[in-house]
């Protein structure tokens, strides 16, 4: 059975606790790996490795950073397909699904790579002899606290930039999902990562709160619940801490009576039920303008098809049995109150594992829980409106706000849902309008989808994990009179 330990200063570190808890695959129910649970003090330990090889890791310029991010790019391509496969048993996902994932946080690493000219400050001469320039300087010991849906890509949307900033960076993974980064760790140190530059420590809450209240990490990004994401925001701001806290979804897409059917059937049903379900970009509302029969037959006739299982394709298991039973539980809570089941998943399930099949809920009562709840899993709910500000009420109403979608031909109506919606990506005809880089992610300021500052990847990323110097400089004083006369007119020398 795998031992999953620290990683801190270069090497596998056990928890001082001595304490290990298991690691479950959502497939089969077997427990195949055993993940270290760390105490404060084993964070303690990480921040002091951390804190010594900062100056020299910050020394180096910004083009040598980038040259072991060059590498390691390289060295996950050639280990995709173990990366992949790591992500099916800790995470359920199908591999078509998992290898995607790789591919997708290997762009972030990608785009580090540019880093040595995108990190590049301003300079202008602002007046007769001053000149202002400014500089991105790196923190100094920063924190990534990751989840599980995406226990690969997620830590590649900041882990990277942060690097090659020049700061110093340690990772907390889910304890649901710790393998795949402890492999991306190996990497590391084959491309070159001196040690003490990126460390691992796994555990829970107590882990995540040391994080939070060390006075000598300099900044944390956190993807998980928005309950999750509020508490580590708060905690942060408490010391002063610079925090970028993403949080949940509930996803609305909004289809028009003009959508291509076929084409709209297929992307809501890749939206809603791709990786279970179980990612902050998933459909979530099917608002349907109109009554569109021909959408809602072709939608159920796509979603009954994904059958469940690992191949490509189909729908993997939900992470655990907690999200199994909650899930259930919603599903069984909108049947009960009269809500119209046109597709039940409860009926994929299997002997071993935690499945949950494609589940679409058709609803009249708008206070139904399903509507309103984020609910990370395989599951749709649909509802009726007359009309496209009703629509865009429901929406809006949302607390959250991450992504939102309108399916239509029109560039008119496209215009007017992509202005009004309130989330930050938006999809049109796209149901998981997840930015390509080098476009930032991250959900609407003011909402439980995201607390904090920046965004989690690109120029977003850049600029959260660095800080501007700005310096203004003057070194000769100019004759207002003929040049050569020698005099001085007073008048010229700027003040603030």
């Amino acid at each position: 059975m795998q031992v999953i330990d620290n990683v801190i200063g270069g090497e596998l570190s056990p928890p001082s606790s001595g304490e290990y808890m298991d690691v479950i695959s959502p497939a089969d129910g077997n427990v195949f790996a055993k993940v270290a649970v760390s105490p404060a003090e084993d964070v303690e330990r990480a921040i002091q490795q951390a804190k010594a090889a900062f100056p020299k890791w910050s020394a180096l310029t910004v083009k040598k950073r980038a040259a072991i991010m060059y590498k390691l790019q390289n060295l996950i391509n050639e280990n995709a397909d173990e990366l992949a496969k790591m992500i099916v048993k800790e995470n359920g996902k199908n591999y078509s699904e998992a290898i995607a994932e790789v591919a997708k946080g290997n762009e972030t690493v990608e785009w580090a790579c540019s880093m040595p000219q995108l990190i590049q400050g301003n300079i202008l001469k602002v007046s007769r002899g001053i000149t202002c320039h400014d500089v991105r300087e790196p923190l100094g010991v920063v924190a990534s606290v990751v989840p599980f849906n995406f226990p690969c890509m997620v830590p590649l949307w900041t882990i990277p930039i942060a690097l090659t900033a020049g700061n110093c960076v340690i990772c907390k993974p889910s304890e649901k999902c710790p393998s795949t980064m402890l492999r991306v760790a190996e990497l590391m140190e084959e491309a070159g990562m001196p040690a003490g530059v990126f460390q691992i420590v796994n555990g829970t809450v107590a882990a995540v709160n040391a994080l939070c209240d060390s006075p000598d990490v300099a900044a944390l990004s956190f993807v998980g619940s928005s309950r999750v994401a509020e508490i580590v925001a708060q905690r942060c701001h408490k010391v002063n801490k610079r925090v970028l806290s993403l949080g949940g979804a509930k996803n609305h897409l909004v289809a028009l009576p003009d959508c291509d059917v076929e084409m709209t059937a297929r992307d809501i049903s890749a939206s809603a039920f791709g990786c279970a379900g179980q990612r902050c970009m998933a459909a979530s509302v099917l608002v349907v303008v109109g009554e569109n029969k021909p959408l809602m037959e072709a939608v159920v006739r796509v979603a009954g098809a994904l059958n469940s299982g690992q191949a490509k394709g189909q729908v993997g298991p939900v992470i655990d049995s907690a999200s199994h039973a909650r899930i259930n539980g919603y599903i069984k809570q909108a049947e009960e109150g009269g809500a119209t089941l046109l597709l039940d998943g409860r009926s994929r399930a299997q002997p071993a594992g935690t499945w949950v099949g494609p589940t679409i809920i058709s609803h009249t009562n708008k206070d139904d829980a399903a509507l309103h709840d984020e609910i990370f899993g395989p599951v749709l709910s649909v509802i009726h409106v007359r009309t496209r500000e009703e629509a865009l009420a429901i929406e809006n109403a949302d607390p959250h706000g991450n992504a939102a979608c309108v399916y239509t031909q029109s560039g008119g109506e496209a215009e007017f849902f992509s202005n009004a919606f309130k989330a930050s990506m938006i999809g049109i005809n796209v149901g998981v309008p997840v930015p390509r880089e080098p476009f930032s992610f991250g959900g609407m300021y003011g909402t439980r989808s995201k607390y904090g500052e920046h965004d989690i990847t690109g120029a977003g990323a850049m600029a959260f994990f660095t800080q501007r110097r700005k310096i203004t400089t003057k070194w000769s004083r100019f004759a207002a009179a003929a040049p050569g006369s020698g005099a001085v007119d007073k008048a010229n020398f700027d003040t603030i």
